[in-house]
């Protein structure tokens, strides 16, 4: 095997690990060697991967709305489905992957944002850019909706895409203080009241 691909091979298995550890823990409490020693990497070749834990960081939140976002398209580019339908299933999916664990999902907007947000510019940037590209997404599927007949809203999609985002982000925080999806229900009721569905 080529040196690069162990190489990114290897990075990536960290990346993942450190999501994993994250969503149950947050950034701040988990260590680098917590996260070297169960991806199985020596504990000496962290900086060999990364510059500092800030970059660290930086590259988890990338890696995570990467995938985040080539998920979300499989459910929104679903053909032959009217474009409610698709974004009602975004949100559905949204509330089944946050009453995983007793409520405390595996959303890394979720669990991170506030808690990055003033600790690290770069990861606060990396938040910034992962969550407006959900919001183009919804914003095109609403639009979508329009030209389709499936849905119909009052005021610009954007403002609409953007208010359905930031009602849904603090819902998946009131369903893990309160460890009960009615908050996620009560959005799901929302949403459906801003669609005209």
């Amino acid at each position: 095997m080529p040196v690069t691909t162990r190489t990114t091979d290897t990075r990536r298995i960290i990346l993942d690990t450190a999501q994993r550890i994250m969503a149950r823990k947050g950034y701040s409490a988990v260590g680098i060697n917590e996260v070297l020693a169960e991806a199985g990497v020596p504990k000496g070749s962290f900086y060999h991967y990364f510059a500092s834990k800030d970059a660290f960081g930086e590259a988890i939140l990338k890696s995570y709305f990467a995938d985040y976002l080539t998920d979300m398209d499989g459910v929104l580019a679903q053909s032959g489905q009217p474009a409610a339908e698709r974004l009602m299933a975004y949100w559905q999916q949204w509330r089944q992957t946050q009453s995983l664990d007793e409520c405390q999902g595996k959303c890394l907007a979720v669990k991170l944002g506030a808690e990055v947000a003033d600790l690290s510019e770069s990861m606060r940037l990396a938040l910034k850019e992962g969550t407006s590209a959900i919001v183009d997404r919804i914003e095109h599927t609403i639009t979508s909706g329009l030209k389709d007949g499936s849905l119909s809203v009052d005021g610009e999609p954007r403002d609409v895409a953007q208010a359905l985002y930031d009602m849904w982000l603090g819902a998946s925080v009131m369903a893990k203080i309160h460890r009960s999806l009615a908050p996620l229900d009560t959005a799901t009721s929302a949403t459906r009241k801003l669609l005209h569905l």
